[in-house]
């Protein structure tokens, strides 16, 4: 139950936003505000709740604290994803994919180096069929037949595999895994994990590049209660807790702190099947950060970039486009990151400043006013970003206008259908007819998009929720979904 002092809040913002609403606004019909009211106020007690609805014009029909600054999580890919979008030209017509070349070494030995250029979709699965590292694999082979090191190259990209702002504890998780312009399988390592008899530990396999301590305890019944922890920059994963007998075999995927050394470590792997000796070591070659990779410190000076000499092979590069759809319908941030930094690197150096100022230049192309967005990062990880309803709204109503507005519309996940709202609004009028990207992080629920109304009207919104109490944040979600069927049901 909400308390009295929640309900004045949320009075107290209803009565703020709608005062400093814009000239042209036409307030909510008092019996729709009072629901939506009362649906919000049904949320954790605490709870922070931004709302702000408006036609494909601009005119405002419903705003809750609509200036207010709230951690937006994944809301942020849809400024990302909307920047690239207005650079995409651009990319397409600088994109390279990954490659591979040969050096010789002091002692006449050859070395392999393998270079990354952002791309996100660069697999070694068995059942790899385009962007395949087997590829750059099978040019080695059939040039030599002995190797010494190899080496992982993302200096295309300056070294910053995580955003400011990102909570540490999330470093270990795939969705936390660290962000380099050599990415490999998501730069995810995958356990594979069968409980085993009463009392005895589960069989685990992996790939070896992680140290797995396993310390899983298979009990009798159908819960799971796994664990990880593995300290930063090491190559040990210790998985502790309970598995029951009766569940089924389990798929487990954790971060990669260093994704180039990864996928020098997994080329050498494919060298070693094909029959190719390799002598040495696994290294690594990335561009520390330094202070020209800020657009501020450069002073309109080019941003001074790696040679890139010629390669033995190379794959061509996957469809940037393609890779949109992934990035909103899956809320993927690895392969947001991979975007901002594609960005970045069309405008100065690759760096997560040089992606700010597209961002901040491509936004107030947009009307967007700086205090209405903060970003530390692409994908919405970092607890330092922060937007405004106003904002998400202003954006999706510019990118309504661009001649690319219904391709990017079409990367948002569908209400009850797929992606992220594939399991929400099932079985409501909003079912196949709300088109947004979501939101989660501690204590933070966004949704902002597109929504078609009982009369067939075409509605933007931004809805977001912080400050929740630990374990709430389902239904703070719950009272957002209902409040957003009954405006569709309502206008």
């Amino acid at each position: 139950m909400t308390t009295s002092i929640g309900r004045f809040a949320l009075a107290s913002a209803l009565s703020l936003s709608l005062t400093a609403a814009h000239a042209q606004t036409s307030p909510a019909p008092t019996p729709l505000l009072t629901t939506v009211e009362q649906k919000l106020a049904e949320g954790p007690a605490g709870s922070r709740f931004g709302l702000l609805v408006t036609t494909l014009d601009g005119e405002v029909l419903l705003s809750i604290a609509p200036d207010q600054r709230f951690i937006p999580a994944s809301n942020t890919k849809m400024f990302t994803t909307a920047i690239a979008y207005a650079e995409l030209p651009l990319l397409q017509r600088t994109a390279k994919g990954t490659g591979v070349r040969l050096e010789a070494g002091a002692d006449g030995k050859v070395d392999v180096v393998l270079h990354g250029r952002g791309d996100a979709l660069l697999s070694s699965g068995d059942d790899c069929k385009v962007d395949c590292l087997q590829t750059l694999a099978d040019a080695v082979a059939a040039k030599t037949r002995l190797v010494r090191h190899i080496t992982g190259d993302d200096s295309w990209f300056p070294d910053e595999r995580w955003g400011p702002g990102m909570s540490w504890n999330n470093i270990q998780s795939r969705y936390g895994t660290g962000t380099s312009a050599l990415t490999l399988d998501d730069n995810e390592l995958v356990v594979k994990l069968a409980p085993g008899a009463v009392g005895a530990a589960p069989g685990v396999q992996a790939s070896g590049y992680y140290i797995i301590e396993n310390r899983v305890t298979t009990v009798a019944g159908k819960e799971e209660k796994i664990e990880a922890d593995r300290m930063p920059n090491s190559r040990v994963l210790r998985l502790t807790g309970t598995v029951g007998t009766d569940v089924a075999p389990l798929t487990l995927r954790y971060g990669i702190d260093d994704p180039a050394h990864h996928a020098a470590w997994r080329l050498g792997e494919l060298l070693r099947a094909r029959g190719v000796r390799v002598d040495g070591n696994i290294e690594v070659r990335h561009r520390p950060l330094i202070p020209a990779d800020d657009p501020e410190n450069r002073k309109g000076t080019p941003a001074t970039l790696p040679a890139e000499p010629a390669m033995l092979a190379e794959l061509p590069a996957p469809s940037l486009a393609e890779n949109m759809v992934r990035i909103n319908k899956e809320s993927q941030n690895l392969h947001t990151e991979l975007m901002l930094r594609r960005v970045a690197r069309q405008a100065g150096s690759g760096s997560i400043a040089d992606g700010q100022a597209v961002m901040h230049k491509v936004m107030t192309e947009a009307g967007l006013p700086a205090t209405g967005y903060h970003f530390a990062d692409g994908s919405g990880m970092s607890s330092y970003n922060r937007i405004t309803p106003r904002a998400a709204v202003g954006l999706l109503s510019w990118i309504a206008r661009q001649p690319w507005g219904m391709a990017w519309r079409g990367t948002l996940p569908i209400a009850g259908r797929d992606g992220t709202l594939q399991s929400r609004f099932k079985g409501t009028l909003l079912e196949g007819k709300l088109f947004a990207k979501t939101g989660s992080l501690n204590a933070s629920r966004a949704v902002s998009g597109y929504l078609t109304t009982r009369s067939g009207r075409t509605l933007i919104f931004s809805a977001l929720a912080n400050d929740m109490p630990d374990g709430t944040d389902a239904q703070a979600t719950a009272v957002v979904d209902r409040a957003l069927v009954a405006i569709a049901e309502a206008l």
